[in-house]
């Protein structure tokens, strides 16, 4: 079953989206960076050429996304291996279930935490494994 993780207060989505694409790609596994915002993609795609370390990536429509490790876009069966999912749209991914782990970024914005507050109940209510990570929040 997936597991799904969530990481809460976050300053920048595509900085922490990086981050974790990096860690996994040095793990050797598969990434889908999930986006249907074209200019969001557009700009993901300049911030993963401007990362210090190679991290091959492609569109999910590119010629060679069957033998790239990285994916950017909406194409979830494009991707070879489906060993981790990054969300970076409002709504959840469709066909999340067949990957290994699912990725959540919540900003502190009211509005981005209550779309993923909603997601996160769907995911609670299926039984999925949910863990969070607070990147910027003290408790107190």
């Amino acid at each position: 079953m997936t597991e799904i993780s969530f990481y809460t207060f976050a300053q920048d989505k595509l900085a922490v989206a990086r981050q974790i694409a990096l860690k996994a790609y040095r793990q050797k596994l598969h990434v889908m960076l999930y986006v249907s915002d074209g200019p969001l993609a557009d700009l993901l795609d300049q911030s993963l050429w401007a990362i210090s370390g190679f991290l091959p990536h492609c569109r999910d429509r590119h010629p060679l996304a069957a033998q790239t490790p990285m994916l950017i876009g909406t194409s979830v069966d494009a991707l070879a291996r489906p060993d981790v999912l990054i969300n970076l749209d409002d709504e959840r991914p469709q066909s999340f279930s067949r990957f290994a782990r699912l990725v959540e970024i919540v900003t502190g914005a009211e509005d981005d935490r209550l779309r993923a507050r909603q997601r996160y109940r769907f995911y609670q209510e299926r039984g999925y494994a949910l863990s969070t990570i607070n990147l910027g929040r003290e408790e107190g």
